[in-house]
């Protein structure tokens, strides 16, 4: 069965390119690679400039361009343009040969890997650490394990509870996840994206044509959807190990709220993150709602936590995106981001 869904993932990707060739491809910023590892390479983005370093940390779900999709909706120019120093981790296919890294991998050493680049790039400075979704979560976890070593944690739309009820996406994935991933070497995109869309249609599919409505009149929201859908369909495998753990450990049995998460034989807890955090909520989203989040600042428990929530918008073509590509999230959201950071810089 998976060969088959491997099998979608290039179709997937092929029109993915047949859409970057209309001209709807994206338009990221230059970088080159500082350091790699063996399912990870590191950006260093040029034109950065001599500010507090900050390292972004993408879902490994998709492709890392969503943070840069064009110059009008790009996270990575508005940070170059306050004068940071920004590097991102960007992860590698499970088709690579990576298909038995699990959270350990990701969350602890690629992680920790990219954290000493940076830190030996910059003479020793901190980064603020942010995360998007998946990317979020993962970041949240390293940050647990390792607090010293980071200047702050943003968490946008990010995942931290994942109780029973907290939302019908979360209750939906845990019902209808197939047997046997953590057997499997590698798990493609394809079959993550279905599994997504029937979990939630309203926000996999009913959004995303509600949009392209809208976007009808307003050719500016029309580009930005088109880029959307151009990433949603350039599909990227990932380790049948990390997918188990996520689907398991955290969707299913929620250890990283229960306590009784254990990565690479350390005990994580949000009880341990001892350090600035900003995050940032999209009410209207299903993937990552306030309730994914509320344990987190009970956990905390400590002054330096900050909670944004914003409404969502129209014309982003998929609302769990809306904080990385929303014009009113860059209006908005974006410089109080800045801010939060320059305070603490």
């Amino acid at each position: 069965m998976l060969r088959i869904y491997a099998a979608m993932d290039g179709l997937r990707q092929a029109q993915a390119h047949a859409l970057g060739a209309l001209g709807f491809g994206s338009a990221e910023c230059r970088y080159r690679i500082l350091a790699r590892g063996p399912h990870w390479r590191l950006r260093r983005y040029e034109g950065a400039g001599t500010g507090v370093p900050l390292l972004v940390v993408p879902a490994p779900i998709k492709r890392p361009y969503v943070w840069d999709l064009c110059p009008e909706v790009s996270a990575i120019r508005r940070c170059l343009s306050h004068r940071r120093r920004v590097y991102l981790i960007e992860w590698a296919s499970a088709s690579d040969g990576t298909g038995d890294a699990g959270l350990d991998a990701y969350a602890d050493h690629a992680i920790a890997a990219a954290v000493a680049a940076v830190m030996d790039d910059t003479g020793g400075g901190k980064p603020f650490l942010i995360g998007h979704s998946l990317g979020g979560t993962l970041a949240a976890v390293y940050a647990a394990l390792n607090p010293g070593s980071l200047r702050g944690l943003v968490l946008l739309g990010a995942p931290l509870c994942f109780e029973e009820g907290t939302s019908p996406f979360r209750d939906a994935v845990v019902r209808l996840t197939p047997p046997g991933l953590a057997e499997a070497g590698s798990v493609p995109g394809s079959l993550l994206s279905l599994l997504s869309a029937v979990a939630s249609p309203a926000t996999f599919v009913w959004s995303r044509l509600a949009d392209a409505a809208f976007g009808i009149a307003d050719p500016d929201a029309l580009g930005i959807q088109a880029r959307v859908e151009r990433w949603t369909l350039d599909e990227m495998a990932l380790p049948g190990r990390l997918v188990h753990e996520l689907l398991q450990w955290l969707y299913r049995e929620n250890r990283l709220c229960r306590g009784t998460l254990v990565v690479g034989g350390k005990a994580v807890s949000l009880s341990n993150l001892r350090l600035p955090i900003l995050v940032i909520v999209d009410t209207a989203d299903e993937i990552a709602p306030p309730a994914a989040v509320a344990p987190l600042i009970e956990a905390v428990g400590h002054r330096d936590l900050r909670l944004i929530e914003y409404p969502g918008e129209t014309g982003v073509g998929l609302q769990h995106l809306a904080l990385l590509v929303g014009r009113q999230a860059h209006a908005q959201i974006w410089p109080e981001i800045m801010s939060w950071m320059d305070a603490r810089g």
